[in-house]
Order: C-alpha cells, then structure tokens, then sequence
C-alpha cells in the first residue's frame, strides 16, 4: 500500500523549506544592483573627492621623471573637460559623468603643479660647494638644520655669480651666538652650493621643497657677519622683513622674560621661531609623539580662533543689551578670523601655517554665512584652495597628515552620538557625565588623528611613538587651556611690557608639558624605528584612508585593508651599503645595525638612510672597530661586514694608493678623481667624483656573488629642480 508524504513532516517538506532558504540568498545580480546603487547614492558627494583627485594629480606631477609639456597637460584638461560637459549633457548625474569630473581634476592638479612650478622658477647654484662673498639683506631666521640656526637671505650679489645666475634666496648656517635680526643689511663669507639633493635613492628631495620656495643656494658661514652699505631693497621685500623683524623681536622678549628652556619653546608656538629649542628638547617631544606641538599648525590656529570666539561670543551673551541688538555667534566668528589672521602674520606664515589659516577661514566663513562650520565639504573647499595656492603641498608630509588627520576627525564628529541633554541632573552628576564624554571624545579624537597620521609617519619620518596617545591625552588639556591661550594673550600685552603674569602662567604649562615628554620619551620601547615601505603603498593608504572617511556604505570597509598597506606590507631586503650624495662618507648594513664610516662627520644623510631602511643608528660618535680610519680614510679590516674603502680627501690618490686601497677592498669610493686605474683595481668597484656628479647618491646590493647599483639621480629624472642638464 502506498504512502502519502504528509507536508511539513517529511523529506519533502526539508526540501522545500531548503529550496526557500536557497532562494532567499541574494543572487549575483541581486548583489550587483546593491553595489551600484551603494555608488550611486554616493555621486552626490563627488565634492568631497575632488581635492583628492587635484592633490593625486600634483603628487603625480611632482614625482614624473620629465617634464610634461604644456600641449600634453593643457590638451588633456581641455579635451577631458570638453568631455564631461557632453556626458553630462547626456547622462545627467550619472556615475559616468561624476567619474569624468573627478579626472579632470586629476589632472587639473597636474596643470597646477606646472603652472606654479614656471611662476616660482629663479636661478640655482650649480657644481661643487665653493667659498663665496655675499651682500645681502636678512629676510628672516628659519627654522634650524642639523648644524644650528639658519639665516634666510636675499642676496643682491654672491661673488663669482653673475647677476642672471644670482639666487632670489639662499639659506646660510650661522653660530647660534651672533644671529642677525631680520631687516639687516650684511656682508658674509660663506661655502655655498645647490640645495642638497636627496641623501639616498628614493627618499625626500630637499632641493624640490628648495625650489617651490625659491632658494638657489645653501651653505654655512665662514668667520662672522658684518653691516653693509646697500640701495633699499624693494618694497614687498621691505614689509617681509619688517614684519619678519617683529617677530623676531616678540620672541626675543618671550625668551628674555620666560627663559631660554621654556621661553625658546614659548616662541616657537607664538612666532615658529625655533632657534632656542635645544635637541634635548626635540628629541624628548619627537619620542613621545608631542613634535606636532612645536610646529605652528592647525591644533594652535584652532586653539587660537576658537579661543577668542568662545571669549566673544561669552561676553555678549552675558551683556543682555548687546546680546538683544547683536548676532553674537557671528561677531564672534569675525573675532575669530581677525585672531587667525593676526596669528598667521607672527608665525611668518609658514606653509602648514597657512594651510590651517585657510582651513580656520572656511570654517569661520560657514558660520558667518549661516552654514554648519564643520563639515567634510567646508574641508574640501579648504584643501582645494590650499591646493590651488600651493599644488607643491601635495607632497609634503605635513599637508598629507594635516589632511588626512583633519578629514578623519571631522568623519567621527559626524558618525559620533550625540548626548542625551537630561533634564533637572545633580550638578555632581552632570559634572560627571561631562567629564566622561570629554575624555571620551579626547581618546577617541587622538586615537583617530594618530591612526590617520601612522601610515604618512611610517614612510616619511620611519618613526613610530609608542606612547603617543597616553602622552596627547595628558598634554591635550594643558595646550587647550593654559599653554596656547596664556601665550595668545601674553604675545599681545608684552608689546606693551605687560604680558609677565600671562606668560609666567604658560610657563608653568610648558614645563609640566616637557616633563611629560620626558617622561614618556624615558620609557621602555618609546620609539621604534620602521623601514619606508615601496612608494606605492602610501598612495594605497591615503586611499584607504579616504574612503574610511568620506565613503557612505559597505564599500568604505574595503579601505581598512588599504589603509593598512604601508605597515603591512613587506619590506623589500635592504641594501648593503649606502654613500653619500658627493661620496664623502658612507655606511655599511650588520645584520639590523648601521656601521657609520665617519659618525663625527656627515651624520645627518647617514641617519636618515638608516631610519628609512629600519637599521638602528649608533648613539655614539665612536667610530667602528670594524674600519680602520685616519684623517684622510678608511680601510676594511678582517670584522668588516663589507670590504669598503673610502676617501674623503678632494685631492685624488695617486695610483700606488688606489692600488693598495683595491687589494683590501671589494668597493672602493672616493670623493676625488681617480687615477689611471691600477691592475689591482680592475675587478674592482671604484666610484669617484665622476660618478657621484652624474649619479649622487647610492646604495649597493649583494646579488649572486657580485653587487648591484641603486642611484639617487635617475630616480629624481631631470626636472627644474634637479639641476640637472
């Protein structure tokens, strides 16, 4: 007899019900829709992308190895923009059509790097360093270098220079005890030459950033600096030094009121001024993850404006009268302004301080024209007229991390939960509560900004502060609410001799700031050096990063992976040797550790080769057992790691030397020209002058029983900047 499958009870009943759970499962095509309607929703913020397509665009510019022609990038930006305006004619709104926009950006900002590049272009010095007599005018005291302040001149004439090929600046190293205030007149000896190139292949090209500010030459003082007899310099020239003369003046006074310890920090914050930090000093706030405090930026221009609108709009609110008559949120916001803009002048207006002046100004501006200040959209209006003003900023770190660090704040303020207001709370509990969400919102604020920085830290700085959020946490409270205000305040009143009392109390800020950069730099493991990882993967992370911020749906996740790109990925082996620039000195690899040839010499290039291949850097200045070195040279011994000889005398060894050098050594390098080669030179690798003057810097590798060659120069190409025929 047969039976009858009862549904629901039999197999037949699992199989339906697993046919229906099979058919609920969202088919390929499903998925599809899904993703394109994700995107789609998302072409209305095409806005928020263009400054990242512009600035793409200018990094492209900046590191091609030649120099495009105006037909090409002119031709491409016309054709491109004759293109979107038929699709949108076409295709209104759609992807397609946001996709064209965005690459016309791309390479809008291309076009701009180009245009600024020709509008900045002035003479640069060319071959070797060489003593030179200079009457110029002091512009202002830069930031120092490795060996101590730096003087910014205007020269109205360098011996042996023509006044066609005379530089429009030049920087000079000058003894720290007799430096000239801004607006003089001088007279100076000095060893000039062409803005150094990078100190090994692939790193950061100094003489690029040299160019886009227009100095042609750098050097070091020889003897000291005298008064001179010149014509009046030109009226621009004369206002820059006037209120370079200022500045330099106020921090003086800071200094002389503060101290030099605390008053030399006091007038880098207020003036950026940093002729008084000592390295001591550096190095404990670099350590401890605090070194963005000492350069003026967005966190001072935000203390700084947003301190005078929360003080304005405090008093009108509590005078009723003016509060009735007043927009006092407005008013505020042009105190503001008038705050960022005074504050933009006695910094010296140095680029991360102007790009955080625009960005203060946008936001400002929203407010005054009844727009929410903080928005992604007000940051991409900034970081495209920072990007119009200076498309050079796209390849400065600092512009990479202000942007990506301000971009990723701003997406938490919007994604972060409000705050239910309670009604009729004990004040010890309100009190509570908004502790709690402030401290909230400081971990949560400095947790994001530092992962947003890490990847652009990483590969420029190959420095990574362990105890950098602990350490911004607690010095967070002390720079918003004592250090920057009190310094406002106290620059304003020492003009009148009265900002003591104002700047003692930012003293005591400053000093509580330094024991905790101290205390955190002495801990165990707070530094640990990372090696820069290929070019590519920080282009990969900055796109990452965007679309962590800036994306709304699934798809942002997949910029997690990306954004992660420079900390994971490997690393390539590093290199066995690496030589200076003008072959004068040079380092070899022991397992993870730099073996420096002159480590009382030359430092700086050496160091930051290390850093940037992951080697830890000897502290001391004691030179290597492993090389045997007179005054002259240095010659490998039996513990070597790598059998190299050097020569850092000008005048060449004579063919018995060479000779000698090649029967000890696999590499042999000198600074001069070499002989005739020697018999014992021939298998043999010998660089000299020759070679550094075409290739500059460069790093050796062992392969399969021989050596390969990495140089600096054909990495840069040949661009304005690289000096180059």
């Amino acid at each position: 007899m047969a039976r009858t499958a009862t549904p629901g009870k039999t197999g037949g009943g699992w199989a339906a019900r697993l046919s229906t759970r099979i058919r609920a499962r969202p088919s390929a095509a499903a998925f599809g829709a899904s993703l394109w309607r994700e995107i789609d929703a998302n072409r209305e913020r095409w806005m928020l992308w263009s400054p990242v397509a512009f600035g793409l665009g200018a990094a492209g510019y900046l590191e091609l190895k030649v120099e495009p022609s105006w037909t090409l990038l002119g031709g491409l930006a016309l054709g491109l923009a004759a293109v979107v305006w038929l699709a949108a004619r076409r295709w209104p709104g759609r992807a397609v059509s946001v996709l064209l926009v965005l690459a016309t950006f791309l390479t809008a900002g291309a076009l701009a790097g180009k245009v600024r590049s020709v509008l900045v272009a002035a003479p640069i010095m060319s071959g070797d360093r060489t003593v030179v007599t200079i009457d110029g005018f002091v512009v202002d005291v830069v930031s120092p270098g490795a060996g101590g302040p730096r003087l910014l001149i205007a020269p109205a004439s360098i011996s042996r220079l023509a006044p066609e090929d005379t530089p429009k600046r030049i920087r000079v190293t000058v003894d720290a005890e007799h430096i000239p205030a801004p607006g003089q007149a001088i007279r100076l000896r000095a060893m000039l030459g062409p803005p150094p190139p990078p100190a090994s292949p692939g790193a950061y090209d100094f003489a690029r950033d040299a160019w886009f500010r227009g100095v042609g030459g750098v050097g070091f003082l020889i003897g000291e600096t005298r008064p001179a007899e010149m014509d009046p310099p030109p009226s621009r020239l004369r206002l820059a030094m006037a209120v370079n003369a200022y500045r330099w003046r106020l921090a003086s006074r800071i200094v002389a009121r503060m101290g030099p310890e605390t008053g030399g920090i006091a007038a880098a914050m207020v003036t950026g001024h940093e002729a008084w930090i000592t390295q001591d000093q550096t190095d404990a706030m670099r350590a401890s993850g605090l070194a963005h405090i000492l350069s003026i930026s967005g966190l001072h221009m935000a203390i700084v404006g947003g301190f005078l609108f929360g003080l304005v709009r405090l008093v009108i609110a509590a005078w009723p009268w003016m509060a009735l008559r007043v927009p006092g949120k407005k008013v505020a916001a042009v105190a503001g302004l008038t705050a960022i803009f005074i504050y933009l002048v006695i910094s010296g207006a140095p680029p991360p301080a102007l790009r955080a002046a625009i960005t203060a100004t946008v936001a400002f501006a929203a407010i005054l024209f009844d727009r929410q200040a903080i928005t992604l959209h007000g940051l991409a209006i900034a970081a495209l007229a920072i990007l119009l003003v200076q498309p050079e900023s796209a390849g400065a770190p600092g512009f990479q991390m202000s942007f990506a660090a301000t971009a990723a704040l701003v997406a938490l303020a919007e994604a972060w939960p409000r705050p239910v207001r309670e009604i009729s709370v004990p004040w010890p509990i309100r009190l509570f509560q908004g502790a709690m969400n402030w401290l909230a919102v400081s971990i949560g604020a400095s947790l994001v900004a530092g992962l947003a920085t890490g990847p652009f830290a990483m590969q420029h700085f190959n420095r990574v502060a362990v105890w950098g959020l602990p350490a911004n946490l607690a010095v967070a409270p002390l720079s918003s609410f004592v250090i920057m205000p009190f310094l406002a305040i106290g620059a304003v009143l020492e003009v009148f001799g009265l900002g003591g009392p104002f700047l003692a109390v930012a003293g005591w800020g400053i000093d509580a700031m330094l024991w905790i950069a101290h205390g955190f730099a002495s801990a165990g493991g707070a530094q640990r050096v990372v090696a820069s990882g290929p070019p590519f993967t920080l282009a990969l992370a900055f796109v990452g990063l965007m679309l962590l911020c800036l994306w709304r749906g699934r798809l942002r996740w997949l910029g997690g992976p990306l954004a992660l790109a420079v900390a994971l990925w490997p690393r390539p082996p590093a290199p066995d040797v690496w030589i200076a620039p003008d072959g004068t000195t040079a380092a070899v690899r022991d397992g993870g550790r730099a073996v420096l040839l002159r480590p009382d010499a030359r430092r700086f290039g050496a160091e930051l080769w290390s850093r940037r291949r992951g080697l830890a850097v000897p502290t001391d200045t004691a030179r290597s057992p492993s090389y045997a070195c007179d005054r002259r040279s240095c010659a490998p011994t039996k513990t070597s790691p790598v059998p190299l000889a050097l020569s850092w005398s000008k005048a060449a060894p004579d063919a018995d030397v060479l000779a000698a050098m090649c029967a000890d050594a696999e590499i042999v390098v000198l600074r001069g020209y070499a002989p005739i080669t020697p018999p014992a030179c021939r298998d043999r690798i010998v660089l000299d002058a020759t070679d550094f003057a075409v290739g500059g810097a460069a790093e050796l590798y062992r392969r399969d029983g021989g050596w390969w060659i990495v140089w600096a120069q054909p990495l840069r190409g040949v661009r304005p900047w690289t000096n180059t025929p």
